[in-house]
C-alpha cells in the first residue's frame, strides 16, 4: 500500500470547498506522457494553481502503474525546485470503470478516484459508487461519480449521445452514495468532435463551426438542489482552431472538429463547477507542434527536436486555461 501523502499529493476536499466558495475551478488536465506532466507543473507551478493530473485507464495502462507513482512524486519535488513551495497536486484516476480499478489506484498513491457509473441502471449506479466509496475514504482518498452520459469518444469512454442530469436525482444519490464530487452532463462532451456539424450553426464569416449552448437551467437546478456541493464538468476542451487549423495545414485531417466555447467555460468556473476537464486540448497543441516541425524540417529525427516545442506550446495552453479561463491562479501560493 502507497499513501498518496507519502508522496506529497492531496486529495480535493479543501482545494474544492475553497474553489466553490471563491468562484473559479481546478483545472485537471490529462496526461500520458513526461512532457504532457512537465508542461502541466511548470505551468501550475508559475501560476500558482492547484492543480488535479488526470490519469485514463488507457493512460494507465500506457504508462505503467509503478512508473507513474514516481512520476507523481517527481512531479510534486519538481513543482518545488521551480519555486512553488507548497504545492497542491492531485493525482486523479479518470473514468474508473470498477471497483477493482478504484482499489488498485489508490493502492498506488491516487490520491483521488472517478468512479463511473453513468452508463449502469440508477440503482446498479448507486451501489458501485457506494462501494467505492466505502474502501476510498479508509484512505482519506476523494472520490468523484458522475450522473447522465456524456457523448463523445476519450480512451475506452464511447457514448453515441448523451443524457443530461436529471436534477430531481441528484440529492438522492450524493446522500446514498457519500460521494466527495459529481460530474453532471449539461451539453459538453469528449473528445474534437463534440458537436456534428447538424447540431451547429456557421458563422457566415468565417465558416466555422458554432456548437450550441451549454444548459446552464440545469446546472441552476442541480446548484439549488446540492447548494455548495462540487460540481463537475467532463469534455470540456475548447478545441482551439489555430491549433486545429496548423494540424490542418500540416499534413493533418481534422474537418469541423469542434469544442466547448471559453466564455461558456468561464461562466461555469464562477458557479458550483470546481473542477473542469481539459484533455483533447493538449493533443491538439501537441499534435500541432509535432506536425509543424516534421513540415518545417524534415529532416528532423530528434525526438527532442519536436517534443520540445511541444512540450513549450502546452505550458502556453495550460497558463492561458488556467489564468484566462478557470480563474484558479495565485489560489495554492
Amino acid at each position: 500500500m502507497v499513501s498518496y501523502k507519502e508522496l506529497g499529493l492531496v486529495n480535493t476536499r479543501a482545494m474544492f470547498a475553497k474553489a466553490v466558495k471563491g468562484g473559479y475551478a481546478i483545472p485537471a488536465f490529462n496526461f500520458n506522457n513526461m512532457e504532457q506532466l512537465q508542461a502541466i507543473i511548470k505551468a501550475s507551478a508559475e501560476t500558482k494553481s492547484p492543480v488535479i493530473l488526470q490519469i485514463s485507464k488507457g493512460a494507465r495502462n500506457y504508462a505503467n502503474q509503478t512508473l507513474l507513482r514516481y512520476m507523481a512524486e517527481g512531479a510534486v519535488q519538481y513543482a518545488k525546485e521551480l519555486g512553488w513551495r507548497r504545492p497542491q497536486i492531485v493525482l486523479h484516476l479518470d473514468h474508473g470503470d470498477s471497483y477493482e480499478l478504484c482499489k488498485n489506484c489508490i493502492q498506488m498513491g491516487f490520491s483521488s478516484v472517478m468512479i463511473d457509473g453513468s452508463s449502469l441502471p440508477y440503482d446498479e449506479n448507486v451501489a458501485l459508487t457506494k462501494k467505492v466509496v466505502r474502501y476510498a475514504h479508509r484512505y482519506d482518498v476523494t472520490v468523484e461519480a458522475e450522473l447522465g452520459v456524456l457523448a463523445g469518444v476519450e480512451d475506452e469512454v464511447s457514448a453515441e449521445e448523451s443524457h443530461y442530469t436529471k436534477p430531481e436525482e441528484v440529492i438522492d444519490f450524493v446522500t446514498k452514495t457519500g460521494c466527495d464530487s459529481l460530474a453532471i452532463s449539461i451539453g459538453t462532451s469528449h473528445g474534437a468532435y463534440k458537436f456534428k456539424p447538424e447540431q451547429c450553426t456557421r458563422d457566415p464569416k468565417t465558416g466555422k463551426l458554432v456548437p450550441p449552448p451549454l444548459a446552464f437551467d440545469v446546472l441552476k437546478q442541480i446548484e439549488k438542489k446540492l447548494p455548495g456541493f462540487p460540481i463537475v464538468l467532463h469534455g470540456s476542451s475548447s478545441v482551439p482552431q489555430e491549433y486545429v487549423d496548423i494540424i490542418n495545414t500540416h499534413g493533418g485531417k481534422l474537418p469541423d472538429a469542434v469544442g466547448i466555447p471559453e466564455e461558456q467555460l468561464r461562466k461555469a468556473a464562477k458557479s458550483a463547477v470546481c473542477k473542469i476537464n481539459i484533455d483533447s486540448d493538449s493533443r491538439l497543441a501537441m499534435t500541432a507542434a509535432v506536425r509543424k516541425v516534421f513540415v518545417e524540417k524534415p529532416g528532423e529525427f530528434d525526438p527532442r527536436k519536436y517534443l520540445g516545442p511541444a512540450r513549450d506550446e502546452m505550458v502556453k495552453l495550460y497558463k492561458h486555461k488556467i489564468i484566462n479561463v478557470l480563474g484558479s491562479d495565485g489560489k495554492a501560493k
